[in-house]
């Protein structure tokens, strides 16, 4: 099975550059985040014609949103909403035996203190709800369970383009690169791309719009992500960050994060 997962900043906008991608790597499941459509406005039709039978969506009118799309039936399909906010950030549906979590973690603004910004504090409280709610549920704990998305974090040093000069930035402050390590504990997830690519690779997934020479001075985060629980996570044999698609036009500012997995 091949599993993509694409924040495309608005699927109406990027319907074209989905077919491209699937033309180009045949993806059995793809995780979508920043939809931006709700349920009568998504393109059902269009991504039933790429071969894409079963839907999963959690979404809303103009933010957010997210969506599994499927080759392979789904079945348990469950969205969750997190902090009090139904904003769309999280689906989960079940291909066999095996749990898929397509969640998009808040950007959390430009301000890294939480008293001074709710957005950032809705980012921590959101990565704590999750966290609580799988550190307690026990037959969470016997599950096999992927969870991919946009998770708005660059935890590692080499996630990011410059670790010193980041520590004060959004996505990469100490305080969530523990509340996402609190996540990753919580059901002793293994990171899918790192075992593929360790340290001290540099490796991204995002680079901003507002730097016009990304590509030369290659000033990107890794913000994407694919975790799997151990019971599944030596399942995967390749996987890949599609840097390619940054160049393409109309470009969303994250790239397609590849993955294969032998279930």
């Amino acid at each position: 099975m091949k599993l993509i997962t694409w924040n495309v900043n608005s699927i109406r906008i990027r319907m074209e550059l989905i077919e491209k991608l699937v033309a180009l790597e045949s993806p059995d499941v793809l995780c979508l985040q920043e939809v931006k459509a709700k349920e009568e406005d998504f393109p059902f039709d269009e991504v039933k014609a790429i071969g894409f039978e079963y839907v999963a969506l959690n979404s809303m009118a103009g933010y957010n949103g997210v969506a599994i799309l499927s080759k392979l039936p789904l079945s348990d399909i469950k969205k969750f909403d997190w902090v009090g906010k139904k904003d769309a950030r999280h689906i989960k549906a079940n291909i066999g035996d095996v749990e898929i979590h397509n969640i998009y973690i808040p950007a959390g603004g430009d301000v890294p203190d939480a008293l001074e910004n709710l957005s950032f504090a809705h980012k921590l409280t959101f990565m704590d709800d999750i966290s609580e709610a799988w550190e307690k549920d026990q037959s969470m704990h016997q599950k096999k369970v992927i969870i991919c998305g946009d998770f708005n974090v660059a935890p590692l040093e080499n996630d990011v383009w410059g670790h010193k000069e980041m520590l004060k930035t959004i996505s990469h402050t100490p305080i969530e690169v523990e509340r996402i390590t609190r996540l990753y504990k919580s059901l002793n997830f293994v990171d899918v791309m790192r075992k593929l690519y360790p340290e001290p690779q540099k490796v991204y997934s995002w680079w901003s719009y507002r730097n016009p020479n990304w590509q030369t001075n290659d000033k990107g985060r890794r913000l994407d992500h694919i975790w799997a629980t151990p019971n599944v996570a030596d399942k995967f044999v390749s996987g890949k960050f599609m840097k390619e698609a940054r160049s393409w036009e109309r470009p969303s500012d994250h790239v397609p994060v590849v993955a294969e997995i032998k279930l």
